[in-house]
């Protein structure tokens, strides 16, 4: 029997998070994503998934401090950055200085537990710095060092801005490293774990993970979203005729829709309630400031679900759709969309790969043969 794409095959057994999307439910360790999108920050969500709980201030302290020693990145690995092209993609670059720190660190190879969990804090933290500093330097600016006492998401948007962030502007990129912090045996997830399965090291994982994000089937349509939202303002359409002609020519409209979600992603109604405070009414290219692109996916989402439920289908927007706003409005461009998620979704990465390392077996799934049989060898000359 055949199972295209793995679809409802169980690989594994996690503690991690579970996805109900039948009910548009996604949790971490017990929590509802909700409940710790509002409630908590990325540092205290980093604890829950590494360890099983959520922190006492003791705990979260000591967790801070640890991130915080790792935050800076050697001037090898800034002067690597600055040899890149100009042109590099920048999840090539994420994954190509990921693969670096393995070899910088002589332990590298060293799966212990608290191997993994130096290793899990080092790249965690390392992870902003490095994409915030390929940002700045593409750019012929100087990378900016991560400033003491800031939490993750503050230092993030200071070293790529260059400027602190107000405290909306924090909370929401905090809620945004929250939602893309762990999903279950995703492609990226179960690209690591497959790494790890033949006992490899976690840098390896983790640029497997990376690799597989990199796909837009995965990790880029936020991507996907944003093109899709200056398409439509480019062309002057209006969005529910742009919305008609996509759909009467087959073509997809961008952020609707998951492979597990049936339901609306419960990830996307908290980042649209964020977006409300931190958006601009005006300002931006030609006008066109955080407002207007959320504006502009509201009708899209609302002209979606008229023309969806005209049709007796259901299809929701999924957390793609509004970060993209998001992410433009907080001065994070396009192509970085990945790689934030990516920054994102590595606490998630290594909490999978302490599960796969404890209680190891190679992956080694089958494939069925569709190829033809019972051919002979002719010589060369006779074929």
């Amino acid at each position: 029997m055949s199972t295209s794409g793995l679809e409802g095959v169980v690989v594994a057994q996690t503690k991690l998070s579970a996805i109900n999307g039948a009910e548009g439910e996604l949790i971490y360790g017990g929590y509802e994503i909700d409940d710790l999108a509002r409630h908590t920050t990325f540092e205290e969500v980093c604890y829950l998934l590494w360890n099983g709980e959520l922190p006492n201030q003791a705990q979260l302290d000591g967790l801070r401090a640890q991130l915080a020693a790792e935050q800076d990145a050697a001037p090898e690995l800034i002067e690597m950055l600055r040899a890149y092209p100009r042109t590099a993609d920048p999840m090539a670059g994420l994954r190509t200085i990921v693969s670096a720190l393995g070899m910088f660190d002589p332990n590298a190879d060293d799966n212990t537990e608290p191997e993994l969990r130096r290793k899990a804090i080092l790249l965690t933290a390392k992870m902003p710095t490095l994409t915030a500093a390929f940002e700045r330097i593409r750019n012929g600016k100087e990378p900016v060092a991560p400033r003491a006492g800031l939490s993750m998401a503050a230092n993030f948007l200071y070293m790529l801005n260059g400027e602190e962030a107000d405290e909306i502007r924090v909370r929401t990129m905090d809620a945004a490293l929250i939602l893309h912090a762990e999903h279950g045996m995703n492609a990226s997830t179960f690209a690591a774990r497959v790494t790890a399965g033949t006992l490899s090291d976690v840098y390896s994982a983790i640029v497997s993970a990376i690799g597989t994000l990199k796909g837009p089937s995965h990790g880029g349509a936020n991507v996907e979203v944003m093109n899709m939202l200056r398409d439509i303002a480019q062309s002057g359409t209006e969005p529910e005729a742009w919305v008609d002609h996509a759909l009467e020519s087959g073509r997809r409209v961008m952020g609707f829709g998951h492979r597990v979600y049936k339901a609306t992603d419960p990830r996307a109604k908290v980042l649209r309630d964020l977006a409300d405070q931190i958006v601009p009414a005006e300002g931006g290219e030609g006008g066109r400031g955080g407002r207007y692109w959320l504006d502009l996916s509201d009708r899209i989402r609302s002209h979606m679900q008229a023309r969806m439920e005209a049709a007796g289908k259901k299809i929701y927007p999924n957390v793609d759709f509004f970060s993209a706003s998001v992410y433009t409005t907080l001065g994070i461009p396009e192509d970085l969309f990945t790689a934030v998620f990516a920054m994102a979704r590595t606490p998630g990465w290594t909490a999978h790969l302490f599960e796969q390392y404890a209680k190891n077996r190679l992956i080694r799934p089958e494939a069925e043969y569709t190829g033809p049989r019972g051919l002979t060898v002719k010589p060369v000359g006779e074929r």
